[in-house]
């Protein structure tokens, strides 16, 4: 666990340096653990992954991340062995890389593959594909490479998520961008692709961030909340929040998540589709793809 200084006793310079000089690989958010915060989804992501994992033969994650995800789902998955195949991409190189040396001692392979770029896996090669947090979720290809009766299942980002951060940066955002992601959209242009839709939720949870450091590293990590960021270019709106949280409290957002459960038809349910959840505490490190942390871990969200 990273050694922080006191965000109560901190001042704004050292924050901000703090901030800027984490570094940003993975999808490990445990650094902002006591420091910022958002409320888990109700559903249990990670749990029902690892739940589908002790059914499947053949899995593929789409947009892995670090891979911190997939290790959890793996790790604790029911089943004594492993899927057959399991195969994660990732577009980012420094995640390629990180994900890489987390997944490959669990036999996964990790393809670099371009966000925009179709998949380089033949049609029906998987009976389970998963995602979490997918910038966008390419529904052709996913249902290409499904097997018929193979499922779909993910966690997407909803619609104006973390708007309040967004906007107060960057000002009020148009209607298109603000309403980009919406769950009903997903759901046309998934049954566009062929795929059937069984499930589909969608929740809106509470963020907390306690201190300027916090919002400097989550911005820098998750690069297209606020495209082209950096410390110079706002540091009068940080210092501006600064004085905020110090005087009011955590600044509050709110992020937007549904889970995404989709069928190809064919020849019936493979053994992966049967409906699963987990159960998760309220609360968690602010995160895009949830920290793992000492044994046992909490489940990723």
């Amino acid at each position: 666990m990273a050694e922080h200084r006191n965000p109560h006793t901190a001042t704004f310079e050292e924050l901000l340096a703090e901030g800027a000089s984490a570094p940003t690989d993975g999808w490990d958010f445990s650094w902002f653990e006591g420091r910022a915060t958002e409320a888990r989804p109700s559903w249990g992501y990670a749990v029902s992954v690892s739940e589908r994992l002790g059914r499947a033969s053949a899995v593929l994650d789409v947009q892995t991340g670090g891979g911190e995800v997939l290790d959890f789902a793996l790790a604790t998955a029911p089943a004594p062995k492993p899927p057959l195949l399991t195969v994660a991409t990732e577009g980012w190189p420094p995640n390629v890389a990180k994900a890489t040396a987390l997944l490959r001692p669990r036999g996964v392979a990790v393809v670099a593959v371009a966000e925009d770029a179709p998949l380089p896996f033949a049609d029906g090669a998987f009976d389970l594909v998963v995602s979490r947090h997918p910038v966008r979720p390419h529904w052709d290809e996913i249902a290409r490479v499904l097997q018929p009766g193979g499922t779909y299942f993910a966690q997407h980002v909803g619609p104006s998520s973390a708007f309040e951060l967004v906007e107060y940066f960057l000002g009020p955002q148009p209607d298109g961008v603000r309403g980009a992601r919406r769950p009903e959209r997903e759901r046309a242009d998934a049954e566009a692709a062929g795929l059937d839709v069984v499930d589909l939720r969608a929740e809106r949870l509470r963020m907390e961030f306690h201190d300027i450091g916090a919002v400097v590293h989550f911005l820098r990590k998750v690069v297209w909340m606020v495209p082209g960021f950096t410390v110079e270019a706002y540091e009068p709106r940080l210092r501006e929040l600064h004085e905020l949280i110090r005087a009011a409290g955590p600044f509050v957002a709110h992020s937007a998540r549904h889970l995404f459960e989709a069928r190809k038809p064919g020849c019936g349910m493979t053994s992966a589709s049967a409906h699963a959840g987990g159960a998760d505490s309220d609360t968690r490190p602010v995160t895009r793809a949830d920290p793992p942390s000492p044994s046992p871990p909490p489940a990723p969200a």
